[in-house]
Formats: C-alpha cells, structure tokens, sequence
C-alpha cells in the first residue's frame, strides 16, 4: 500500500496486535514490486497485507515471492491489483471490503432519512428568509411510510437493507442476480428495475461498476422516478447519465444526493455544483479518519484466523468480483 497509509490503517493499538502475530516492519512499505529491495523481501514473504496503491500482483512478482501463501486487503475491492495469477497458485485473498461497506452503508441511512424531511431544501430555505412558521406542519416531508428501492444487493446494499429495518419504511430490492428466496431472507420485495424506480420516494444505487451497468440510471430509468423523488448515488458515478441527471434536476422532476460522480471530481463548470436540488459530496462515504482503523482491524482479524489453521471470514472469490464489489 501506499507508505502514508500504513499509519492510518493501523493506529498503534491495531499495530501492536498485527506484531503479536507476525513478524512485520510498519516502516516499510511496499509502492513498487521491482524495486530490488523489495524483491528481496518478497523472497522471504509468506502473507502479504494489500491497501489502496497496491501494485499489480502478477505472475512475474508472484515468482518473486515463493512463500506467499495468503493476501490479506486492507480495503475493498481487490480488481486493481490481483490478477487470476493469484488465484491460479491457490493463494488466499481476504479482502476488508465488508468492514468498508458499514460507513457507506451508515452515510446512506442517514441522507435517506435527511432526504425524507427535506433537510437540504429547507436549510436553503431558511438561510434565504432568515425566518420560519414556528410549529407550522410542513406538508409532503416525513419517513413515516416512505418507500425506499435499493439497487444492488453488494454488501453495501445488504448492510443498507439491515440499517433500515428498525424505521418504519417500506423497502424494496432490484438486483438480478438475486432471486425471491434470496430477497425473502432479506426482509425485502424483489422488484424489476423498472417497478422499483416507479414505486419509490428514494432509490439508493449499490450496484457494482461493470460495462453492463454504465449508465444504468439514464434518461427512461428517471423518467421512470415520481415527481419529488429522491436519487441517492454512493456507488460508482458511471452508474448514474450525468447528463440525464442535470436534465431532471432542472425540470425539478428529481433531487439527487451524490458522493460519487463522473468524472471524479466534476469540472469546475459542473452545474450539479449549483442546482438546489443537487447536494454532492466529495466521495467520503466510505472509510475516513478513525473509520479507516476497521480495515486494519479486519486484517488482523483475518491473521488470527489464517495461523490458526480457519479458512478467513471474508474470501474473494474470483468469480464474483464484478458482482460483489
């Protein structure tokens, strides 16, 4: 991983439970496979702990390192850096993306329930008029019965769903490779697209970025949304037409509640910038500041089990990594 991000990830109190287990110097990291000094320590490797700015792990590095037996990743999705070549020398992949999925999954709880009483609008509001109704009754706000459509059942999603059951909302699944079994252990009506987008108050997206999901949420699939709906986007900006997006925001026909965008930031000119309707964040729902500990703490998790002789608690499976990132 990146050197800087060794501190963050393992704060002293993780630290010291990571070298009560394996022999590991936190001085050094690792930005460069080729590098002669690091080859040398590949020599000698036998689990390789991965974070963000991890090189590419492919066969030629993974002949240099012949002991390695086990990466465990300090982040989310493991398809930058961990070619089948892995995979094909039964190397173990344990990846944190569970524990990254639990901020995102709270970021998302709380701008649902945000959106459902129009914070963002009437915060506008009142900065405008500098006065309000006190104990007026506000009209068409609220979260009592509000319907909710989640887009993607990826452990995002799944934790989403879990966060949503205490509140009196009415939650609905879309998600093609689940089934109704699968959404009846959920809690959760599995939908078509297409229906769930017309039956909801908010549509949160948690589906993984792939060729077949650029662009899932387009023009037809906005159109689709009820008037005074609200989009909430915190998985891949490609996810979301941009374009289409400023459209209906300017008819007034949706809000939309973004944390990830395309491109990633947006230019300077974008007017999704100045829309009120439009409330955009600078992709911070996942792991930040002390949330960053968890992912070192799942690692080390992860090595507890792995020199035990237990398989880990969260394995990457090769084969679904475009579904469940």
């Amino acid at each position: 991983m990146t050197p800087e991000n060794v501190a963050r990830i393992f704060p002293p109190d993780v630290l010291a439970r990571l070298r009560e287990l394996v022999d590991i110097d936190p001085s050094w990291a690792a930005g460069d496979f080729t590098e002669p000094r690091t080859r040398a320590r590949l020599a000698e490797t036998e689990i390789l702990i991965t974070g963000w700015g991890c090189p590419a792990l492919d066969a030629e590095t993974l002949d240099a390192a012949p002991k390695l037996r086990a990466v465990l990743h300090a982040a989310g999705s493991v398809k930058g850096f961990a070619t089948p070549a892995v995979w094909e020398r039964g190397i173990v992949v344990s990846s944190a993306a569970a524990a990254n999925a639990l901020p995102v999954a709270e970021y998302t709880l709380a701008m649902i329930l945000l959106a459902g009483k129009d914070v963002f609008a009437l915060r506008d509001r009142l900065r405008a008029e500098r006065a309000f109704s006190h104990g007026g009754i506000i009209p068409g706000i609220g979260n009592f019965g509000r319907r909710v459509g989640v887009v993607g059942a990826s452990l995002i999603g799944r934790r989403l769903i879990e966060l949503l059951r205490p509140f009196d909302l009415a939650v609905s699944l879309a998600d093609p490779y689940v089934d109704e079994a699968g959404a009846a252990a959920l809690g959760v009506p599995l939908l078509p697209l297409d229906d769930l987008l017309a039956g909801s108050d908010v549509v949160t997206v948690h589906a993984p970025q792939t060729p077949e999901t650029r662009h899932l949420i387009g023009r037809r699939e906005l159109a689709l949304m009820p008037a005074g709906s609200v989009l909430v986007n915190t998985a891949r900006g490609s996810l979301v037409d941009h374009d289409a997006l400023v459209e209906a925001l300017r008819a007034g026909h949706v809000s939309a509640i973004l944390d990830v965008t395309d491109p990633e930031p947006l230019p300077a000119d974008s007017p999704l910038y100045d829309l009120p309707n439009a409330f955009v964040t600078p992709h911070l729902a996942g792991s930040q500041g002390n949330e960053v500990a968890r992912l070192g703490l799942t690692v080390v998790r992860e090595a507890e089990r792995l020199l035990s002789g237990r398989a880990p608690e969260f394995p990457v499976d090769p084969g679904t990594l475009g579904r469940t990132a």
